[in-house]
Formats: structure tokens, sequence, C-alpha cells
């Protein structure tokens, strides 16, 4: 079991290395070629003088596929360690105060794509809850049971939004419509697909799908 994990822990290393190499190399353009040939007829591709990726990587990582939400019947909970947990439908979120910014997943697979994000601040979601002041981690839950973490005061230092438009587009299934979680500066395995549960937590050392299996918290 240890070599399994120190195996995992070796390879993510040389994933994270190969991507910030491919990050070296394509700073002329923006643009990687994983992605370049994966543009929406709808998608923008070039935003403020700067090229954008296609919203859809070169190949599903999911653990069960892409996942399609009858966005009838959906309904986003912020639950754990809040004051009033809270039920919000696709349109209540869309009437928050909206954000576009300018990100880039870089994948522990060694591409990268820079997009333009549009979306809610996750802090304006987790204050409709109120989180209780022992709260200190935000673990977000998906609709094909994933689920990863991140740190309360890293969600509001850099002011990470829950996205649903890619490049001026809606979000695509593929790209977890209706949300993703933008976790800017960190990995792509941060960032949660089709999320149906944000949850406030005092557990730091929660690991999610991939950090059980070796990847870093």
């Amino acid at each position: 079991m240890k070599k399994n994990v120190c195996l995992i822990t070796l390879l993510f290393f040389a994933f994270s290395l190969a991507s910030c190499t491919s990050n070296d190399k394509q700073t002329k353009d923006g643009i990687s070629g994983a992605t370049i040939s994966r543009y929406s007829e709808l998608e923008i591709n070039e935003y403020n003088g700067i090229k954008l990726d296609p919203s859809v990587g070169p190949r599903d990582n999911s653990i069960k596929g892409i996942q399609k939400v009858e966005i009838s019947n959906y309904v986003l909970k912020v639950t754990g360690l809040v004051k009033n947990s809270v039920s919000l439908t696709y349109k209540d979120v869309l009437m928050l105060p909206a954000y576009e910014k300018l990100i880039t997943l870089n994948c522990v697979e060694g591409w990268h794509a820079t997009i333009l994000w549009k979306g809610v601040l996750l802090s304006d979601i987790i204050g409709l809850a109120e989180a209780d002041r022992n709260a200190n981690t935000v673990i977000f839950h998906s609709i094909d049971s994933y689920t990863t973490a991140l740190p309360l005061q890293v969600i509001l230092d850099k002011k990470m939004i829950l996205a649903y438009s890619s490049n001026k587009i809606t979000l695509p299934p593929a790209l977890g419509y209706p949300f993703i979680v933008v976790a800017e500066d960190r990995a792509g395995y941060k960032w949660a697909r089709w999320v149906t549960e944000i949850e406030l937590s005092k557990n730091a050392n929660y690991k999610g799908y991939w950090e059980q299996r070796g990847y870093p918290n």
C-alpha cells in the first residue's frame, strides 16, 4: 500500500512538472496544444488580447463519466457548520452578483487551459448560510459522489467563484454543468464539477476522492 501511495505521489509531481513546462513553452500564444482543436462554435477564443483555450479539455477524466444534470430538479445545498442550511435552485444562484475571472486550469495529466470564467463568489453563497466560526474547510460534493476540499480562508482570500459559464457560453456538461469550482492556483482535481453540495467543516485534514488515493491535499 505504501509503495502504491508513493508511486501515485511521484506521478503527481511528474505530471505537475510537465504542466509547468507546458505553461512555459506556451507563454507566447497561451494555447495548449492538447486543447486547441476543441472550440465550440459559440465560445469566444480571445479576451483582451489573450488567446483562450477551448472550454472542454482533451479527454474526460471524471470518476464516473460525464454527468447530465436535470436542471428542473437541481438543488445546490449549503450544509455543515452553518447557522442556516440553504437550498438554492439554478436560477437562485444566477440571481446573485456575477463575476468574470480569467483563470488557467492546470491538469496533473500535463495539459492546461486558460478560460474566461463567469460565476458567483463562493463567499456570497456561503454567506447566505452564515458559516460557523469554527468552520475552516469547505467540502464540495458532486452528483457523481466525487468530493474534494479547500481551506475556507483560501476561498475567501482568492475570491474563488462557482462558475456557470466558460468563454461566454453556458458551462458544457463535460466541464461540470451546472457548476464548477474555479479553484484558482490549485490542480485540476480540486476543481469539483457538477457540484450539488457545499459543506462547511472543521476537518482541515479532510481527504476527497483523489486525496485518499495519494494526491496532495
